[in-house]
């Protein structure tokens, strides 16, 4: 018979040598991380063993076999996925959950009972996170087991040391009641996350669906219908959906946002084709499909266009409300979008627009503004861009994905760009750029739209998978490749203006500087404007200065002013 000093020590060691390792992020690959939650689940069981008195030795027992059948199962079973890690783990820590629950109804200790109840809702809490969220919750638990484990081992530790009389063994049931509160505080709210992970975005209703005959011609319009969202006073609106083209030359649908004027001034009026920023890439993350469309795509001085007597029209490109995939920082498939849109509602009823446009973008918009400039002239000379407006656009592609390794939530938008290159481009593998325990977490955040109720789900993931999700650059390879190829760095025929905030987290303005640099060199005309204190979402504020340059420099084009541009031979 061991002594129960010696046996408190051993597993006061062995629970506080485990829970360290998995505090400090033990998550190389699936395999440790299976190993680690194996040898945990094993520690607690047999320590769970060895607290069964003879009134609760049945359940107690019951439970501390399902955590180390579990963790036997983990040990034995090799080549398991993280979501086979997840459901295993979480079928353990329910049978043990539910043992807990057993042990409060037969205990007739007051406060041992609410304890043992707490404890099982937080195991089966825990249980349901990870069975409904596997690609996080299986680091999250083991993060928080590991705490718990600490805990743990220190008390048996303690036990060891001093003995475990009447007026310790209270304290300890206090210190115990205390935990149990802290377990369901976590796990509960976990929980209650992790089902919200699997509340869908928008889903797309008929008007976004269409048969198109593959000889219509792109930009035709398909159909229109009001629209009476988020917009400002003194405005109309409609959605509409039209015809437009893939990179590869296949016809494909594409939805967009039209907002005039109530009472415009007679004659044609100017147009704006806006270029959102990133909304997701999924189909349910188009503007025209959410609550504030034009707060959710940052669309900067709506007001101020409808007031001017012009007409917005706001592509949600491909993929978002229509079919995909989406082409997200993919030039041509976004600048088609733009381009067609125009053309579309150029065709609408009761709207009389002019034959210039001028084209704005933020962020992702940015880069589809810059490509719309280049693509215009052979694509849709028809459509007559004066102008290509470019705020913070993500213009150094190559450069951005490497920067998202070091960026705080990198992951999310990193997300974005591989999911939409490797349904883009059939040589681009997620599996050749992602490590292991990044690949299901990430294609679950490129299934969320950053503006749908479960994107604190994807922030959350974000975090808890660090800054650096990829196994190799994606500089390198058939990624990197398609990045640059992606890069907007062809001369512009027209004038460009290209606004940067100067403290961007996100848009490098070191690297946007460069980006304009080489704009100049190719020959275009550039007014590149850098604005201290400005941010990346600051610089479509209302307030923003970049904004009331925006408009002034848009007024130019529309009067057919000489541009300017600051370009230094």
């Amino acid at each position: 018979m061991i002594p129960t000093r010696v046996r408190d020590a051993v597993l006061g060691l062995c629970a506080v040598a485990v829970g360290v390792v998995c505090a400090v992020r033990p998550f190389p690959s699936v395999p440790v991380l299976a190993l680690v939650v194996a040898i945990g689940l094993i520690v607690a069981g047999v320590a769970e063993a060895t607290r069964a008195s003879a009134r609760s030795r049945v359940p107690r027992r019951l439970g501390a076999a399902a955590l180390i059948v579990t963790g036997v199962i983990l040990l034995a079973w090799q080549g398991l996925s993280i979501v086979a890690v997840a459901v295993v783990a979480g079928v353990g820590l329910a049978g043990w959950g539910v043992s807990r629950l057993v042990d409060a109804a037969r205990g007739t200790d007051r406060w041992s009972r609410i304890s043992d109840a707490l404890l099982g809702v937080a195991a089966i809490a825990t249980a349901v996170a990870a069975l409904a969220w596997p690609g996080v919750t299986v680091f999250a638990a083991t993060f928080t087991a590991g705490i718990a484990l600490v805990w743990f081992g220190l008390t048996r530790l303690y036990r060891a040391v001093r003995g475990d009389r009447r007026h310790r063994r209270r304290v300890h049931s206090a210190v115990r009641l205390a935990a149990a509160v802290v377990a369901v505080a976590v796990a509960v709210p976990l929980a209650a996350v992790s089902v919200r992970a699997h509340q869908a975005a928008p889903t797309p209703d008929d008007f976004y669906s269409a048969t198109v005959d593959p000889a219509t011609p792109p930009g035709t319009l398909i159909r229109a219908e009001p629209f009476t969202r988020d917009l400002p006073p003194d405005a109309q609106a409609w959605r509409i959906l039209y015809t437009t083209t893939r990179d590869e030359g296949q016809p494909a649908t594409a939805s967009a946002l039209v907002v005039a004027p109530y009472d415009p001034p007679t004659g044609p009026r100017p147009v704006i084709a806006w270029a959102h920023g990133t909304t997701g890439v999924a189909r349910g993350c188009a503007p025209s499909l959410l609550d504030e469309p034009f707060q959710a795509g940052a669309t900067p001085a709506l007001p101020q266009v409808i007031d001017s007597g012009s007409v917005l029209v706001a592509t949600d490109y491909i993929g978002l409300g229509t079919p995909g995939p989406s082409p997200y920082v993919i030039g041509q498939g976004e600048a088609r979008s733009v381009l067609d849109s125009v053309r579309a509602a150029r065709t609408m009823r009761g709207l009389h627009l002019a034959d210039e446009t001028v084209v704005w973008g933020h962020s992702q918009g940015g880069h589809a503004a810059l490509w719309t400039g280049i693509l215009a002239p052979s694509y849709a000379p028809d459509v007559h861009v004066l102008g290509v407006a470019a705020l913070a656009p993500a213009a150094d592609l190559v450069g951005l994905a490497t920067d998202l390794t070091t960026m705080t939530g990198g992951p999310l938008l990193a997300a974005y760009v591989v999911d939409a290159y490797a349904r883009g481009y059939p040589e681009v593998h997620r599996a050749d750029y992602l490590d292991v325990q990044a690949r299901l977490p990430m294609r679950a955040m490129a299934a969320r739209c950053l503006h749908e109720p479960a994107a604190t789900v994807s922030v959350i993931e974000a975090l808890l998978l660090s800054d650096d999700p990829y196994s190799q650059s994606p500089a390198q390879g058939p990624l990197g490749a398609r990045l640059a190829q992606n890069t907007p760095s062809e001369k512009l025929s027209m004038p460009v203006f290209i606004a940067q905030g100067a403290d961007d987290p996100l848009i490098n303005p070191q690297g946007q500087q460069r980006f304009a640099a080489a704009q100049c060199a190719s020959g275009s005309t550039v007014e590149f404007s850098m604005y201290p204190g400005l941010d990346h979402m600051s610089i479509v504020a209302p307030d923003s200065p970049a904004v009331a340059d925006l408009l002034s420099w848009t007024a130019g084009r529309e009067k057919r002013a000489a541009p300017q541009s600051n370009c230094t031979s």
